[in-house]
């Protein structure tokens, strides 16, 4: 069993905000087309607890539509599926499985009714789901692995953010706007760590100093906690900015996938854009950020 490594929020003591969700009569799969990741069959698994899986489908198909919303899907080989459990364990994972090849089956570990939790590790998980990385041979692999990880957790800040957004004009639940406010308080608790660390980091001296400072380490280490340091960097090429966002449809579709020095990542992903007719700013905008190397 394949599973992607993630960041523990109990194990970096964050304080989760946790809502009632009121009386909802949606049912737990969610059918909207299966046309491309946005409207992908949603069903979930595993055990739930004390939440109904039919408000926790709410709680993930309005973070999907927080992080996909606007933002064009050029990938050749999206799922027709995706399925979530709930599980216990350290942390969330997209699982690398042998079974339906049109599936995406991500786990996330939360407690009942912890929306905001539940949303930003679904978030990240579908962030690697858009970066390609939810087929049996999608086997994170270093020295690239750490980019990955780094633009998969500033894609579910980016969506934390417009699904708050969301909920403030068009509350899932009656009568529950105000819980926006719980939402972006729980992004910016988040991002206010990312920037800490940034800056612990040495980042104030430019990303150029901060990659050269790494570059040997991401040889042989990739997971989220290795890339902390460029999360909110990589949030601000993405926030504003939809097609950048479009251009993670065409991460690892070429042979050895993360597993390649970062200049020929940089090169195979251009030429992926361009094979899909994608947007090819992202690539050109992290590759501006090394200029100075």
């Amino acid at each position: 069993m394949k599973r992607r490594c993630f960041l523990s929020l109990l194990g970096a003591g964050l304080l989760l905000p946790i809502r009632r969700a009121l009386a909802w009569t949606r049912p737990s799969e969610v059918v909207p087309g299966e046309t491309d990741l946005l409207g992908a069959r949603l069903q979930l698994g595993g055990d739930w607890g004390g939440s109904t899986p039919a408000d926790a489908s709410v709680v993930i198909g309005s973070m999907r539509a927080g992080c996909l919303g606007g933002v064009a899907l050029v990938s050749d080989a999206q799922p027709k599926r995706l399925r979530i459990d709930n599980k216990t364990g350290k942390n969330p994972s997209v699982w690398l499985h042998s079974g339906n090849s049109t599936t995406a089956w991500v786990t996330v570990i939360v407690g009942t009714r912890d929306w905001c939790n539940l949303a930003y590790q679904f978030g990240h998980e579908l962030g690697h789901v858009l970066c390609n990385s939810w087929e049996r041979n999608a086997k994170p692999r270093n020295p690239c692995q750490w980019l990955e990880e780094a633009l998969a957790e500033a894609f579910t800040l980016r969506g934390l953010g417009r699904m708050a957004d969301g909920w403030a004009r068009s509350p899932p639940f009656p009568n529950d706007a105000a819980y926006a406010t719980s939402i972006r308080d729980y992004r910016e608790t988040l991002l206010a760590g990312y920037r800490t660390t940034a800056l612990a980091q040495g980042m104030a001296a430019g990303f150029p100093a901060w990659f050269a400072a790494h570059d040997v380490f991401f040889e042989t280490h990739g997971g989220l906690d290795d890339a902390k340091g460029a999360v909110s960097t990589m949030l601000g090429l993405l926030e504003d900015d939809a097609d950048a966002v479009a251009d993670l449809g065409a991460l690892n579709r070429w042979p050895g996938r993360s597993g390649i020095p970062l200049p020929d990542y940089l090169d195979r992903w251009e030429e992926s854009c361009a094979q899909l007719g994608a947007p090819n700013r992202l690539p050109g905008k992290i590759r501006a950020l090394l200029a100075n190397r």
